[in-house]
């Protein structure tokens, strides 16, 4: 064994797919440390634990993390439950944090500044595989590892609200009014939107989230208003695919926004892109562009903006990473999990090889590993780290033997503009909202953590869409 060998591996968040990657190498017998920001393992999570995801139980639990639970006398849930956040953290995350085979090898409030090679930055080649990895974290401390596992999500880099990718005009000045994804409506922010007019921005699984809440909130608080924007031509992909998909709970979510919409609760604007946001007194102004170039203006209380979430590679800036151009995951992957053409249920199997980088150790996985994409489910991260760790372990065989049964979405067409083929989420679409007064925000394939549905109960409220993150 090489003094390399001998270092532990290092799994960057304590989230599902870190404690996943975790509980694989403790199986494995490979030595490891978890390094988390927060101060409880779960710590995304719990940001949105007032929300339930719409996948049961039985494909939120990693195999090697349910094996760990199990000897250890775990009363698992009921498999066809859907928990919210604060359950999943609760109920499965903390215990499996606590089990006495992980937690001494966890960290917290250890935020990793930086990666990179001992003595090598990233020019420097010969020997560069025989060097450890040297993490850096806040305040100073550096430690070294034999490879580096990075879960560490997107959750705190959500994507901005110009349409261009770029932050529209005065985005910074309006952070007053402005709330990012998955804000408790019925919940502990319920007064920042009661009595107010809420312009919802997306497309994907926060912004249906948010919608419904709102309509619900708007049934018991006279003055509620709530418009849902959106840039493609068609909402047919953000309503999903109904009695199709495979996971009921999911299925019914798009019926339940589009009954909203025709009814006349939610406003819904389509084919519209902000330009500018400019905050005055207590309100703010949007300015749009519309697709006929003709500015207008809206003015709103609050807006939130479900614009789904990218990668943040600044910590691997000395690793050699090889990411494709469009998505900012790797090559490899990037074709696999093209929302253009893949729904979350139709991507296939991948593992090591897909996650690799001319950087040998380093594997970004998770929503991490999916850059842009919003197709990403728990159950894709488990089976990702999976393979990784067989790899690290050198049984290269099942680090390429990768399964993967993900439930079917029913959603034939995943082109984020529907309305250029008349059909989506393999049904007819639906007939066209005419386009409001100056209002609409730019929206597209756009997803929340995990596989988000809704708040309180499943009945009340959950969210629409193709797929989840």
């Amino acid at each position: 064994m090489s003094d390399l060998d001998q270092l532990p591996v290092a799994v960057i968040g304590a989230g599902p797919v870190g404690l996943a990657a975790a509980a694989h190498l403790h199986e494995r017998g490979l030595p490891f440390t978890v390094l988390e920001s927060g101060d409880t393992p779960g710590a995304a999570v719990r940001q949105w634990g007032h929300v339930r995801v719409f996948s049961p139980w039985r494909y939120n639990i990693d195999p090697a993390a349910r094996r760990l639970l199990d000897d250890a006398g775990w009363v698992a849930p009921d498999p066809d439950a859907l928990p919210t956040g604060a359950e999943l953290a609760a109920g499965y995350l903390q215990p499996l944090a606590d089990l006495p085979q992980l937690k001494p090898h966890l960290r917290y409030r250890a935020r990793v500044e930086a990666l990179s090679r001992l003595g090598y930055d990233r020019l420097r080649t010969a020997g560069r595989e025989q060097a450890p990895f040297l993490i850096r974290l806040a305040g100073g401390q550096e430690i070294l590892a034999r490879a580096v596992i990075d879960a560490s999500g997107t959750w705190h880099t959500p994507n901005v609200l110009g349409a261009s990718g770029l932050p529209a005009r005065g985005e910074r000045d309006a952070a007053a009014h402005l709330e990012h994804a998955l804000p408790d409506v019925l919940g502990a922010d319920r007064d920042r939107f009661a009595g107010r007019h809420t312009l919802v921005v997306g497309a994907g699984h926060s912004a249906a989230n948010t919608l419904l809440s709102l309509a619900e909130l708007a049934i018991t608080e006279p003055g509620t208003e709530v418009t849902w924007a959106i840039r493609s031509g068609s909402p047919a992909r953000a309503y999903g695919g109904g009695d199709a998909d495979a996971l009921p709970a999911r299925g019914a979510l798009g019926s339940r926004l589009r009954a909203h919409v025709d009814a006349g609760r939610i406003r819904l604007l389509t084919g519209f892109s902000v330009h500018a946001i400019d905050p005055t007194d207590d309100r703010v102004t949007v300015i749009v562009r519309p697709t006929d170039g003709i500015e207008e203006k809206v003015v709103v209380d609050r807006i939130v903006a479900a614009t789904g979430y990218r990668p943040d590679h600044a910590i691997a800036a000395e690793l050699r990473l090889d990411l494709d151009p469009i998505m900012g995951a790797t090559r490899a992957l990037a074709p696999l999990i093209d929302p253009n053409e893949h729904s979350c249920g139709t991507v296939p199997p991948h593992g090591v090889k897909e996650l690799a980088h001319p950087e040998p150790g380093y594997y970004a996985v998770g929503m991490k590993s999916y850059g842009r994409a919003p197709t990403f489910l728990m159950a894709t991260g488990y089976e990702q780290v999976r393979s990784v760790v067989a790899a690290l372990a050198g049984d290269w065989q099942a680090a390429h033997d990768v399964q993967l049964d993900l439930p079917e979405t029913g959603v034939c067409n995943s082109n984020p503009d529907d309305s250029a083929t008349g059909d989506g989420c393999c049904g007819p679409a639906p007939e066209p909202v005419a386009r409001g007064l100056a209002t609409g925000i730019s929206g597209g394939l756009l997803g929340a953590p995990l596989n988000l549905v809704g708040v309180g109960t499943p009945s009340t409220s959950q969210t629409g869409g193709c797929c989840g993150n």
